[in-house]
């Protein structure tokens, strides 16, 4: 008999600690300690690999890939584990939902992989005790968990939501049904972070210790530039457990171009937490770019190549680039930078690579069309608008610096369509673009709006002139912008502005007078005796007559006889007259 009691006492001894040991798994999943979850996961998966939800989690370790990138293998060392659970014992609801997970990340039909949730759902409905016709909320909480994966277009976060918030109303103590649900709020847009806050709240006072909710707060915070509130969240996840990487990278991310000293703190205690990976020892390499150590950098990096090559480790390729455009040597960034980002797996790729490929790219006559391929990239990578609206601006700055304006106008275009309202420096800069890209009739427009929101600025009245007088070699098309220009000038302050208004006016009086006189030298411009008059004549004195208004709104401007300005138009009229009155009554024979 006591024998038989030590065996059932071992037995639930074993379970007991294949269930610690599981559980310490799914931390490690959590923790991005995919290294260590895959070891700590595949022993469970051995003492027992025909308990469904051993193979489920050794199944999600592949799904995580390095954390970062998901590759073909890793999708095939899941799906091949998936299918053997499957032959061996049957349809479980766990396996269910780790096959319609791998259909998602595969980019397969998501009709397809939800009929395999719903099975599973089915499956696992409760038939007694208090539950009973409810699903089960574990398999709730994992159809939310595989919607959450991957990037925003992947998966249905809204029906994850439906499914996480059964799962919360069934059990009341796990807490990540509700962190499962706060990055499913997040997939579907900025609009529903404060929904995602509030789930991963709500985790927290499920599990107060929970370093993830925290971090994933803190995580929202930071992509609204929130320092305040982000630093609040990542500080508690550290109190919660300071053994948990992903908020010491992060704080290193935040302050490797800020701080380098202070990111270098972060980065060592990631480096001790996180798993023992040459994929974590590149940030010693990208921290020695950051510090201005550029050989010592290279160095590592090319230690690192040595060690796992290119392939293995394609952002080896960013931080060369990184080093060699600082180094001056752009021909070896370009290559770099081109060939990770044309070839490196997409999740591998973050806006701030593209921003390098941009600024290097720009360096290069004839290759706007690839750098402008790299803003649209980095643009639709990025879910913050305020971010956008930076990118397209440092992307117009970089085209301005190589002088490729006509590509600089297309984004400040574009980010002034994002910020809706523009500042003074904006209709600076996109009015300055227009008229360098030889885009005229845009820059008197956009001329028109900048006059308009800052009337008491010179810039806009002297981009419009300058694009006037280069749009058109016709004068009689530039005096129809410039009677514009002056009525405008008129209706802001015209005492202040009389100066400019007498320049253009004096434009006119110039092709007024030319224009006459070309008309007077035409063969058929005649009078006869008896004062009949050609068509050339009539037109002739009507060139003369538009002089005349023109001298008068001359004087009207400086009527002190004793100012120069009006010497000037006074005597000019008056050799217009003498004009006017001669041919109009010529003497006769």
């Amino acid at each position: 008999m006591k024998k038989n009691v030590a065996l059932v006492f071992a037995a639930l001894l074993a379970t007991q600690l294949l269930m610690a040991q599981l559980s310490e798994g799914v931390k490690m999943l959590n923790y991005d300690k995919q290294k260590t979850a895959k070891e700590v996961l595949q022993k469970v998966y051995d003492a027992n690999s025909k308990d469904p939800q051993n193979i489920y989690w050794l199944g999600q370790a592949y799904l995580a890939g390095s954390g970062t990138v998901v590759t073909k293998e890793d999708l095939a060392a899941a799906k091949a584990l998936y299918q053997k659970g499957l032959q061996e014992i049957g349809s479980d609801p766990f396996l269910l939902v780790g096959m319609g997970h791998l259909e998602l990340l595969e980019g397969g039909d998501l009709n397809s992989a939800k009929q395999k949730f719903e099975q599973a759902i089915t499956a696992s409905t409760e038939t007694k005790g208090k539950n009973k016709g409810k699903p089960n909320a574990a398999i709730l909480s994992a159809i939310g968990r595989a919607n959450a994966d991957g990037a925003s277009t992947m998966g249905d976060p809204i029906y994850a939501i439906d499914k996480l918030k059964q799962a919360g109303s069934i059990d009341l103590l796990n807490a990540d049904i509700f962190i499962n649900m706060g990055i499913n709020y997040r997939k579907t847009g900025g609009e529903n972070g404060g929904e995602a806050v509030k789930a991963f709240q709500e985790a927290i006072v499920r599990d107060p210790k929970s370093a993830l909710a925290n971090f994933q707060i803190g995580k929202i915070y930071l992509s609204q530039n929130n320092k305040e509130q982000f630093e609040q969240y990542f500080n508690s996840a550290i109190a919660a457990d300071q053994t948990f990487p992903p908020v010491y990278y992060a704080y290193y991310s935040y302050y490797s171009n800020r701080d380098v000293s202070r990111a270098k703190e972060y980065l060592d205690k990631y480096l001790t937490y996180a798993d023992k990976d040459p994929r974590n020892e590149l940030f010693r390499a990208d921290y020695l770019f950051r510090a201005g150590q550029y050989d010592e950098s290279l160095a590592k990096t090319k230690e690192l190549e040595a060690a796992v090559g290119l392939k293995t480790l394609p952002r080896l390729g960013v931080v060369y680039a990184y080093n060699y455009d600082r180094k001056g040597d752009s021909v070896q960034a370009k290559k770099y930078i081109d060939e990770f980002l044309q070839t490196a797996p997409a999740l591998e790729i973050q806006p701030s690579d593209y921003e390098l490929g941009i600024k290097i790219a720009t360096k290069f006559p004839g290759t706007e069309a690839l750098a402008s391929s790299y803003v649209e990239k980095a643009v639709s990578m990025d879910t913050v608008k305020a971010n956008k609206i930076s990118l397209m601006s440092q992307a117009a700055t970089a085209f301005g610096k190589s002088k490729a304006y006509k590509e600089q106008l297309y984004w400040l275009t574009k980010a002034a369509d994002l910020k809706g309202k523009m500042s003074e420096s904006d209709y600076y800069a996109i009015t300055a673009a227009s008229f360098n890209a030889k885009e005229y009739v845009q820059t008197m427009n956009f001329s028109k709006g900048y006059m308009a929101a800052f009337p008491d600025k010179p810039q806009p009245y002297s981009f419009f002139k300058r694009a006037a007088m280069a749009h058109s070699v016709d004068s009689a098309l530039i005096i129809v912008q410039l009677n514009y220009l002056d009525s405008v000038y008129a209706a802001v302050d015209k005492e202040k502005n009389k100066k400019n208004i007498y320049v253009n006016e004096y434009f006119k009086l110039i092709y007024y007078v030319n224009r006459f006189n070309e008309i007077k030298k035409r063969p058929d411009f005649k009078v006869t005796t008896n004062g009949q008059k050609t068509p050339a004549v009539e037109e002739f004195l009507a060139t003369c007559q538009k002089a005349i208004e023109v001298t008068d709104r001359m004087i009207l401007l400086y009527p002190d006889a004793a100012d120069e300005n009006n010497k000037f138009a006074v005597e000019q009229k008056a050799n217009i007259q003498k004009n006017i009155d001669y041919y109009s009554k010529p003497p006769g024979k």
